[in-house]
């Protein structure tokens, strides 16, 4: 019997239509002989819809119009098996339920991938491909990952991490950051991707703007120094806590100080077309010696053990061109296209890819079957509760 699987995408992110092109992409590389497909959209809305045209890339051109033609559904737990259910539900007659077997979220940014998603998941009952609901949020919050990394040994740049309530004496704010890190600096919003609201400033006036563009996106944000002479280094891991291995790294190209939003996804796109992470100028392998290669994949597999991940990750890494130095910059928990094309070189294919990460979801649900998460017992029938404090009848 084929495993039922429920492809996850979009969502209310500024990461929206990336999501749509990496769930696709996956969507058409499953073993369709091992997996029966359940393609669910969550719309800008956070409302789940199914239907024919919602695994086509090119329905989303008018997505007003898929929405207006497909089915909106709601996940729910129905006899301890999840299930998507038609909505609004019919006040008579049956509800017809298509029951799924497993989530495989496909998402990215806030309110998706940073452990909110994973959370409904959870209470639902529904296991699922990729990092729980800790490893999630953590990932998500940079300036979280770089404190357990730092604990941890891993290199990672010193940092400042700026609220709302900072935000509102931008005098005090610029004149702390010049104090302690100089110039330039980048800032960033503490749980985007993309390169969304991200820049470099290398003198006050950028670097007012660059707060005011940051704080758009987050209620939070983080500088720290900017490497000049810069070298982005990615490598992703597969794996959970038992066991993880490292792909290829590569050396992503870039026409600016950062590798932008416009890289990532526009940057080889014809007729509009763009093919996601996939798509970005890129070297791989990375030309760096092989010691070089040998410690950052080390140290991709490290933080990965010390983030609790599961499934794929990419860790992306900075090399500062002037001393040397490498530093771990940011996790992403579900990375563009999966980072497929880093587990090529290495001999694994993307169905194989996929099966893997399937593989260790259901394998981390055996695992959690074996533990206690609730006692068969009911205390609130076995004692009297009058005597409870500020209650005379026992009732709260």
């Amino acid at each position: 019997m084929k495993t039922k699987i429920a492809v996850m995408f979009g969502g209310k992110s500024v990461e929206h239509e990336v999501s749509v092109i990496s769930a696709i992409q996956a969507i058409g590389n499953m073993n369709r002989e091992k997996y029966d497909i359940l393609p669910v959209y969550i719309s800008k809305a956070n409302e789940m819809y199914i239907g024919d045209g919602v695994g086509d890339i090119e329905q989303y051109k008018h997505i007003d119009q898929l929405i207006a033609k497909s089915q909106r559904v709601i996940l729910i737990s129905s006899g301890g098996k999840p299930c998507f259910l038609p909505y609004p539900l019919k006040r008579f007659g049956k509800n017809q339920e298509i029951e799924v077997d497993l989530a495989f979220p496909i998402v990215h940014g806030t309110n998706e991938e940073d452990g909110t998603l994973q959370g409904y998941l959870k209470t639902v009952g529904i296991p699922f491909v990729g990092c729980d609901v800790t490893a999630s949020a953590v990932g998500m919050d940079k300036y979280v990952t770089k404190t357990i990394l730092k604990d941890n040994g891993i290199p990672v740049l010193d940092c400042m991490q700026f609220t709302t309530g900072d935000y509102r004496d931008m005098d005090a704010m610029v004149a702390a950051i010049e104090e302690r890190l100089g110039y330039p600096v980048i800032i960033k919003p503490v749980n985007l991707g993309s390169s969304v609201g991200i820049s470099v400033a290398k003198d006050r006036a950028h670097l007012v703007q660059s707060i005011d563009d940051a704080f758009l996106y987050a209620s939070k944000i983080i500088v720290e120094h900017a490497i000049t002479n810069l070298r982005e280094i990615n490598c992703s891991v597969l794996g959970d806590d038992e066991e993880a291995i490292p792909s290829e790294c590569e050396e992503p190209l870039h026409s600016q100080d950062i590798l932008s939003y416009e890289d990532k996804y526009m940057s080889n796109s014809k007729s509009g077309a763009s093919k996601g992470m996939a798509s970005v100028s890129r070297k791989i392998p990375a030309e760096i010696s092989e010691e070089m290669r040998d410690r950052v994949r080390s140290i991709a597999v490290k933080a990965f053990h010390c983030l609790g991940c599961n499934g794929v990750a990419r860790m992306d890494f900075m090399i500062d061109g002037d001393n040397g130095e490498l530093y771990f910059n940011e996790i992403n928990t579900i990375p563009g296209s999966l980072a497929f094309y880093l587990w090529e070189p290495v001999g694994v294919s993307y169905p194989e890819l996929l099966d893997k990460m399937i593989a260790l979801a259901l394998k981390r649900q055996r695992e959690e079957k074996a533990l206690t998460f609730s006692f068969d017992t009911n205390i609130l029938d076995q004692q009297s509760l009058s005597g409870l404090k500020g209650s005379k009848t026992g009732k709260l």
